[in-house]
């Protein structure tokens, strides 16, 4: 009688290797998963570590994959809840990492959104501790020429946090980075708009409650906790720097500067845009809008690393 085999089956990946990093004025929460040359990936938004869930497995097969919550951020507790956030210190945050993790080594690195802010800054003041940098939407409208429309537009959002609270300072802010800039684009989404009136007057059908599982559920929950302070704090801040483009021009060997496809003329493009025009190199499109990471992760996971090879 022959014992009965089961089908091979992959095994789970490996849950990462934890770890914490005492920096100026904060503790850092890292996590570890891979070998291979480092591939530091710098979250950003409210999110933290938990936001390359997705995708870090995957490079882990190929890298020795850093991930972490930036200062003030989830499980990384400032030693002053109240203090101020500089750009300059969350990219010292990510050179002392590179320094623990891939001492004496260049990495790689991977920043998005406001973490790609603060990677812009790392490759322009330690351009040695940086092999490759790919920057994804940075939002700094300091370097566009209209960047006066895009103050009031913080002001209008700081206001309205301080007046009506958090979500009504969401919805103005949300509403302001989706506005194309330029005329042609802000009537592309014409048909959108027109189907907002739909229907009017007839009972709208209840939505299904969408139940997530508990690890969706859990970084959810954290990131909503994190908002707060990512809009009282990081965002004024982050998005009043301004990048030293004579010196990224310099380093244009080792920066990608990477757009969402769905995201052309929104206002976290178009600087991403600007810059690879400023340095002469090619503006990468990747699948998904500004959280394609989030809405299309194998894809974007793939397309990484091909950067990352190149």
């Amino acid at each position: 009688m022959t014992t009965p085999t089961m089908p091979p089956t992959e095994a789970a990946p490996a849950a990462p290797t934890t770890g914490t990093l005492r920096v100026p004025g904060a503790t850092l929460h890292y996590e570890v998963r891979g070998e291979g040359p480092l591939l530091l990936l710098i979250p950003g938004g409210a999110g933290g570590a938990a936001a390359f869930d997705d995708i870090a497995d995957g490079l882990a097969a190929e890298y020795t994959v850093a991930t972490y919550d930036p200062r003030g951020i989830s499980r990384s507790a400032l030693d002053d809840p109240e203090a101020a956030q500089r750009v300059a210190e969350h990219a010292d945050d990510a050179f002392r990492l590179l320094e623990l993790l891939s001492p004496g080594e260049p990495a790689r690195v991977f920043g998005m959104s406001s973490g790609a802010i603060a990677a812009l800054h790392l490759l322009t003041t330690h351009p040695e501790r940086v092999e490759r940098l790919v920057a994804h939407e940075p939002p700094v409208v300091e370097v566009l020429p209209d960047a006066a429309e895009h103050r009031a537009l913080l002001a209008r959002v700081q206001e309205t946090f301080r007046m009506q609270g958090l979500m009504p300072a969401v919805s103005v802010f949300a509403e302001g980075v989706k506005r194309k800039g330029d005329a042609a684009n802000d009537d592309a989404g014409g048909d959108d708009a027109g189907n907002g009136d739909a229907g009017k007057g007839e009972p709208a059908e209840p939505k299904p409650e969408l139940t997530l599982p508990p690890q969706a559920a859990a970084r959810a929950e954290r990131t909503m906790a994190n908002l707060p302070y990512f809009f009282g704090r990081v965002i004024p801040s982050f998005m009043a720097y301004a990048p030293d483009t004579d010196r990224l021009q310099e380093l244009s060997d080792r920066v990608v500067f990477a757009g969402g496809q769905d995201s052309h003329g929104e206002l976290p493009y178009r600087p991403a845009a600007f810059l690879a025009e400023r340095c002469g190199t090619e503006l990468r499109h990747f699948p998904g809008g500004h959280t394609g990471l989030t809405t299309h992760p194998d894809e974007f996971g793939e397309l990484l690393r091909q950067v990352f090879r190149a």
